[in-house]
């Protein structure tokens, strides 16, 4: 779904078309999330998957208002999967952004320079380490014993693998005196290639299924409830980062490299401290020149800023650090025949045009399907059914369509008709004018539209219930149980006289109804950032979703300012814009949500079941003394660049706000401020030099 716009370049994209490729990103990169880290079946390569990443991370660059969280840089992994026990990570393990070309790390470098406020000449040591291709894992050791090991999961919350851990030689039972009485070791689960060679040759004289690639058979041999069978797989282990720590491990990322390795860990070589783009991007490629010689998988460099301190101050931005940021090796490209042109309609109407393709290898993964993104798009390259295409693991689309092999187009090729009605209702799919999005007329009639907003509903960071997946969604819906978000809590009342029907239904039995009844029942309360994620508005991701939690506080708080800024000249308004990140165009289609009476009934139907929503509780320091405040930055700041000092204030559990107005609180005024120092001068707002600001703040 909402793969239609993935081929034109972003910076051609207006903000309704922006809102809805992010829309379609998160859905598709979630679903790839479930396939690679849950079943160690990835459908597309790691190229694809973050060349996805890669075209939400250029759109959120230029519409930062419309950033979700739910897209790749709000998300890590997915939900741990069943038959493990979960544990809940001390510390978040969170994933790294990606850098495709020379010019993205030069980027990176400049970026980390901007946000420490370091000059050019500065020194700003740089470790640079291949980046593995295996199974994230996570090591606690307590009293310098193992303890357990977990998967990375949803970066939140893992599998508990650790009796099949303790069968890897690589990993130590126990540390040495020196160590922590609380560390915990991460890296990645490997396979060495000569190793996996050898174990598909077992897997096949035995007759059982072979595995794809290295990374699927470390996964899957990670993962066998039996840890005798883990036992007997070829596995190993590099130690080299970590997450809690009763004691700090070091003063920088290659003094803690040494200090694993004297603990008795493999570490990922060959690594480099570099001192310089050049030598950061000479090792990369001296890397990539020698990749087929290494005894196992890599799929980039990793760079690390070395400095602990920096590191800190640096911090996180959603779901990956700023101070690293992993270097991908090129893509790939194959030729294959398009079997067929087909339509998928996505939860806002949105008809995509995808590509059926004869399966094909590339770099090891098997390929069947590519976006084709809008009927611009396929006109533009002229791609037919029957034709054979040049297709490619990376770039803006994952897979994408590069171009026709026009030589081999068969005789009679007709150019692809793309259609004026919804082929899941039938109602008019209108374009408007100036857009390339067809869309669905249906709306909630549409039962691709109401499948996919019930979809959305459930997934893993809207309400997030365990066992009401896809599959058992459509299910439902078809079956007439489901129709509206209210009718999920009012499941096991209207069931209960036909529970043995349900339970006989294929894929169904009364433990598993039992265990769906009670993880619906374990989603009745629920956090108010979570809960307006989940009503599924148009350019309200998560990020958004959060910050409107923090600005208004309760569900009924935010219903009546969303009501009141009906009007565009008033105060509620006015105030709903002045959210750093939120502007006009999202704030018009919060307006429009809220006014929508069907949507007002939306909410309270699912209010009337019982459902609780929690007002927002921050994560950040809430007993600081600007907890709750209103905070705008202006001018050149000096010990700080303003994204640090925003990112600081947030953390201390303010809200940021882009302009002034009479709800702020402080003004913080670097130099060469403008007006909005007199704004505040105008409105009585107190003002704050950089150094009071750091005063207030505790430095």
């Amino acid at each position: 779904m909402g793969e239609e716009l993935r081929r034109r370049p972003v910076e051609d994209l207006t903000q309704e078309e922006a809102a809805e490729d992010l829309a379609a990103l998160a859905g598709e990169i979630a679903h790839h999330d479930k396939a690679y880290h849950q079943k160690d079946a990835p459908e597309i390569s790691d190229a694809d998957y973050d060349a996805l990443r890669r075209r939400n991370d250029a759109i959120e660059a230029r519409f930062p208002e419309l950033r979700r969280e739910d897209s790749p840089s709000r998300t890590v992994g997915a939900a741990p999967a069943a038959g493990f026990r979960k544990v809940r990570h001390a510390v978040p393990m969170l994933s790294l952004s990606n850098a495709f070309d020379d010019d993205d790390v030069r980027e990176f470098e400049a970026r980390v320079r901007r946000f420490l406020n370091l000059g050019s000449d500065a020194d700003l040591a740089i470790v640079a380490e291949p980046k593995i291709d295996g199974l994230s894992a996570n090591l606690r050791y307590e009293d310098r014993k193992l303890v357990h090991a977990a998967t990375r999961g949803d970066g939140a919350e893992g599998e508990d693998v650790t009796a099949n851990a303790r069968t890897i030689t690589d990993i130590p039972d126990t540390l040495p005196p020196d160590a922590p009485s609380i560390v915990e070791i991460r890296g990645e689960v490997y396979m060495d290639r000569r190793e996996f060679v050898a174990l598909n040759e077992r897997q096949a004289e035995a007759g059982k299924p072979v595995f794809a690639n290295p990374r699927n058979a470390a996964a899957g041999s990670m993962r066998q409830l039996d840890p005798r069978i883990t036992a007997a797989r070829p596995l190993g282990f590099f130690g080299y980062s970590w997450g809690e720590v009763s004691e700090p491990l070091g003063d920088s990322q290659w003094e803690i490299r040494k200090r694993l390795k004297a603990w008795g860990f493999r570490l990922n070589e060959p690594s480099r401290l570099c001192h310089g783009i050049e030598e950061m991007l000479e090792h990369y490629h001296e890397i990539g020149d020698g990749r087929a010689e290494l005894p196992f998988d890599i799929d980039g460099v990793v760079y690390k800023v070395d400095r602990m301190d920096l590191q800190e101050r640096l911090g996180f931005v959603s779901r990956a650090p700023r101070w690293a940021t992993a270097h991908k090796f090129p893509a790939e490209q194959a030729q294959t025949v398009l079997n067929e042109i087909t339509i998928q309609v996505g939860r806002t109407g949105a008809l995509t045009p995808v590509a059926n393709l004869e399966p094909i290898t590339v770099g090891g993964v098997v390929v069947s399907r590519a976006t084709l993104h809008n009927e611009d798009e396929i006109a533009r390259k002229d791609v037919r059914p029957g034709d054979t295409v040049i297709v490619q693991r990376a770039g803006d689309v994952i897979p994408q369509i590069v171009s026709v092999v026009l030589e081999r187009r068969p005789e009679g090729a007709e150019p692809f008709a793309f259609p004026d009605k919804c082929p899941e209702c039938g109602s008019d799919a209108v374009r408007p004018e100036g857009e390339v999005i067809r869309r669905c007329t249906g709306g909630l009639v549409c039962p691709a539209q109401a499948v996919e907003r019930l979809r959305h509903f459930v997934s893993r960071d809207a309400f997030d219930i365990e066992g009401l997946g896809d599959k058992q969604i459509r299910a439902f819906h078809e079956d007439g149980r489901v129709m509206r978000p209210a009718d999920i809590f009012t499941l096991e009342a209207r069931e209960d006289r036909r529970l043995d029907k349900l339970a006989n239904k294929p894929g169904w039995g009364k433990t598993s109804v039992a265990n769906l009844f009670k993880a619906i029942h374990d989603r009745r309360r629920i956090p108010l950032d979570r809960f307006v994620y989940a009503l599924g508005i148009r350019q309200v991701g998560q990020a958004t979703a959060r910050l409107l939690a923090r600005h208004y506080g309760a569900l009924d708080t935010l219903a009546e300012a969303m009501e009141a800024a009906g009007d565009r000249e008033g105060d509620a308004y006015r105030d709903l814009t002045n959210i750093d990140q939120v502007g006009p165009s999202v704030a018009d289609d919060l307006v429009a949500f809220f006014g929508e009476e069907h949507n007002q009934q939306v909410i309270d139907d699912l209010l009337e079941t019982g459902l609780e929503v929690e007002p927002f509780k921050s994560s950040g320091k809430v007993e600081s003394p600007v907890a709750g405040k209103t905070v705008v930055f202006t001018g050149s700041l000096e010990t700080m660049s303003r994204p640090e000092a925003k990112a600081k204030a947030e953390n201390l559990g303010a809200k940021v706000a882009g302009s002034v107005s009479k709800k702020t609180d402080y003004v913080v005024i670097g130099a060469d401020a403008g007006s909005k120092a007199a704004k505040a001068q105008e409105l009585g707002v107190t003002t704050l030099t950089e150094q009071e600001w750091l005063e207030l703040i505790g430095g």
